[in-house]
């Protein structure tokens, strides 16, 4: 039940990082942190304390079997992240090559 907490409290810190940066890199940060807690959830949601691989053979019938599910899934969900984020990468480069800036504050217009 601990780390179930404690995959919310990271998820917590992704959003403050979110709320409270004005900084579009720190921004993305905050996004990735958050992302690994909803992975590190799914991961969690699947394991089982002495599971086996989900191998089933004759002799492991009564043996409890861990969840692929939520594997596969972080695994996709993995490659979605990673090409969000370097997206997000490229329009923050784009930005900084035209406004010289981070910052949202300072950057006002986003007319071609």
């Amino acid at each position: 039940m601990i780390v179930f907490i404690l995959c919310f409290i990271l998820f917590l810190v992704g959003l403050f990082g979110i709320l409270t940066s004005r900084n579009i890199i720190k921004i993305i940060i905050g996004l990735s942190i958050m992302e690994f807690s909803v992975y590190l959830f799914l991961v969690l949601i699947g394991y089982i304390y002495n599971g086996q691989a989900p191998i089933i053979t004759k002799d492991m019938i009564d043996l409890p079997v861990v969840d692929p599910l939520p594997q596969a899934m972080v695994l996709t969900a993995i490659v979605i992240g990673l090409a969000t984020k370097s997206m997000l990468m490229a329009i923050a480069i784009r930005l900084y090559k035209k406004f010289g800036t981070f910052d949202i504050r300072k950057i006002t217009s986003l007319k071609g």
